[in-house]
């Protein structure tokens, strides 16, 4: 029982460290990036990978859901651009 626990956990490590560049992708849906302001203490890498280990499945659906709907907006803008 040890043993999908733990490649669980790595799994979700290893995604988070995957994902970091993009973490602003894994959300409700596409929005930009927040600019480089003043940052908040749990926007770091190490916290990202600790909410990534427990919860990568999650942010593995919602990040296909962002792709669903950035691919389906793209689509809107070339059928409004056409006419």
């Amino acid at each position: 029982m040890t043993t999908p626990i733990v490649l669980f956990l790595v799994f979700g490590a290893l995604f988070g460290l995957a994902t970091y560049s993009n973490r602003h992708l894994f959300n409700e849906g596409p929005r930009r990036r927040a600019d480089a302001g003043e940052r908040d203490p749990l926007d770091g890498r190490l916290m990202w990978v600790a909410i990534s280990t427990c919860l990568w499945p999650l942010l593995a659906m919602t990040g296909v859901y962002a792709l669903w709907r950035r691919s389906q907006v793209r689509v809107r803008a070339r059928r409004d651009d056409k006419g």
